[in-house]
């Protein structure tokens, strides 16, 4: 592969990415190689504004390579701002590594792109400069399936993952407007989780992941970071969105449940109707349940 760069609008084709640096922006390409993370195939790529960035360095790497790395400001990519300092070196976006013959011309691109940042006009905002990925987007959680149309988010329990409190709760609808926020909990870590926070005056989440209706749950094989990440940032882009301009917040329309496919909602009464024979749903909360489950036919 070749490594040339010298001058602004060059190429720098590094390992699983190449950065096109502009005057005002550097778009970063990423491979789609097998050995090439998943997080950065499920990118593709971005368009990242200088304004965008806090300051660009260079420093030795492994076997004969330099890192040259980029570091976006707070609240310029809602990616990197759900991730929350959780992603491994290997899946920073915001990292190329190129061979170490380069560092005298990397180190030259590195100085120039510093200053581009430092002389350009203080924008009035960096949020989210960086556009974040698009819905619709899903993924598969230990204990559920969580969907997101750009309006508002979904969590439709496993019948075998899903906790009993989970299954009294119902499968969940979240419009944008009604949410503050989203945490990430890298999956590749204990206790990894996609939880979604409230505004002010709603319900308080429960204490544990598996209790809290507001919250899905990973584990090994569930809620890869390639796609549980991308996730959560485009779900926080939206509710700073709503944020920003209440007057283009989702109709109420959003709160309306899908209706279901008569064969799964037969199956989620059967799963109801065994937790009521082993004591753990009372009458009252079998016949509740039943009744909301056929109503959504």
């Amino acid at each position: 592969m070749a490594h040339t760069m010298s001058r602004m609008g060059d190429v720098l084709a590094g390992s699983h990415a190449a950065w096109e640096i502009d005057s005002d922006s550097v778009l970063i390409r990423f491979e789609r190689g097998i050995r090439t993370p998943k997080l950065f195939q499920a990118l593709g790529e971005r368009r990242v504004p200088l304004e965008a960035l806090d300051t660009v360095s260079l420093a030795p790497g492994r076997r004969g390579t330099v890192v040259l790395r980029a570091v976006a400001r707070a609240g310029a990519d809602p990616l990197m701002d759900a991730a929350s300092g959780q992603l491994k070196e290997g899946c920073d976006p915001y990292r190329l590594v190129l061979p170490s013959a380069q560092e005298q011309q990397a180190r030259e691109q590195v100085d120039e792109l510093n200053k581009l940042i430092a002389d350009r006009p203080a924008p009035a905002s960096v949020r989210d400069l960086v556009a974040p990925p698009e819905a619709p987007l899903h993924f598969k959680a230990y204990d559920g399936k969580a969907s997101f149309d750009g309006a508002a988010v979904s969590f439709r329990w496993s019948p075998t993952g899903a906790s009993t409190e989970k299954w009294k709760a119902g499968d969940q609808t979240f419009p944008v407007t009604e949410l503050a926020d989203v945490e990430w909990r890298s999956p590749e870590e204990l206790n990894g989780c996609l939880r979604l926070v409230p505004r002010a005056g709603s319900a308080a989440p429960a204490a544990r992941s598996e209790l809290d209706p507001a919250c899905v749950v990973f584990g090994p094989g569930y809620g890869p970071v390639h796609e549980s990440l991308p996730f959560a940032a485009a779900v926080l882009a939206a509710v700073r969105a709503a944020d920003r301009t209440p007057e283009s917040r989702p109709a109420e329309a959003a709160r309306i449940p899908l209706r279901r496919d008569p064969a799964d909602i037969a199956e989620r009464i059967r799963h109801l109707g065994d937790l009521h024979q082993a004591g753990l749903v009372t009458d009252e909360e079998f016949v509740s349940k039943k009744t909301q489950l056929l109503s959504e036919l």
